[in-house]
């Protein structure tokens, strides 16, 4: 009996496994909170793994120590004044052993956190829901004679608009389903191209495609650069910005990741007994 009924009970619980799944995978709360836990463990461990943890425990110790000092002989200005050099000397001393794993820390979480963004910052453009493409040149000269050409699941809402104080042109545009497409613009006889994406789904969008400021295409761009001797500087779509509700309140997803993985490390400094 107990063999023919365990089948049955897991088939049951299938459809529900599967839409927990799912909604872990396409959940920017979900995964974002999901994020933030394994993250915080992560970076716990990680300072842990790379850091003196009995020089920071003794420096610590120490700022502890003359921080009781001030409040004890409050009234002793001497002492006082002695506790609060040994605080700054102190404070440098622990600065200086928790800097090096901060670094191990804080550059690969920049850098994910960059990744991330391309999906969880902002939301694919929607069915029907008009949209901005603008492209910025390099002066005024090239600027009349840029030319854009469309998939046929884009169409033109509005005439083009030239914006000589700013060397750009703006397009409306549409697009009548979901895809990934391809917008392309020629301009001085070159000819470039800006992925458009259109969703009801989370997915990876990139709102600029730049010429050269490689920093700023790291953080900014998910596409290759534009053409460097090209006379097209940036094209950009308004991609509409993505805020997660949480207790009634909109919140951009940076900030909820920075609040929920702090405190998932701080929790994790506990349990596992970790100096920071």
């Amino acid at each position: 009996m107990f063999s023919l009924l365990k089948p049955t009970a897991i088939r049951a619980q299938a459809p529900a496994l599967l839409a927990f799944r799912l909604f872990l995978l396409t959940s920017p709360l979900a995964i974002v909170v999901v994020l933030s836990l394994v993250i915080g463990l992560a970076m716990v461990v990680l300072f842990g793994y790379t850091s003196d943890q009995k020089a920071i425990k003794i420096a610590k110790d120490q700022l502890k120590a003359h921080l009781l000092a001030v409040r004890l002989f409050r009234d002793q200005l001497p002492v006082v004044m002695g506790s609060y050099g040994k605080i700054l000397r102190g404070t440098g001393r622990y600065l200086k052993l928790a800097f090096k794993p901060l670094l191990y820390v804080i550059i690969p979480i920049t850098l994910l956190i960059v990744q991330l963004d391309r999906c969880l910052g902002s939301t694919p453009l929607q069915r029907n829901a008009p949209f901005l493409l603008i492209v910025r040149t390099t002066g005024t000269d090239v600027l009349n004679g840029v030319a854009l050409e469309l998939p046929p699941e884009i169409t033109m809402t509005a005439p083009a608009v030239h914006i000589p104080a700013g060397n750009e042109i703006v397009w409306r545009l549409a697009a009548a389903a979901d895809g990934e497409y391809e917008a392309r613009i020629t301009a001085g006889g070159q000819s470039v191209v800006k992925t458009v994406r259109v969703s009801s789904e989370l997915a990876r969008v990139s709102s600029v495609r730049l010429r050269g400021r490689f920093w700023e295409r790291i953080f900014t761009s998910g596409e290759a650069a534009l053409p460097q001797n090209g006379p097209i500087e940036s094209i950009s779509i308004n991609y509409p910005e993505r805020n997660i509700g949480i207790a009634g309140y909109e919140i951009n997803w940076i900030w909820l990741f920075f609040i929920l993985s702090m405190v998932a490390g701080f929790l994790f400094k506990e349990l596992l007994g970790i100096q920071i």
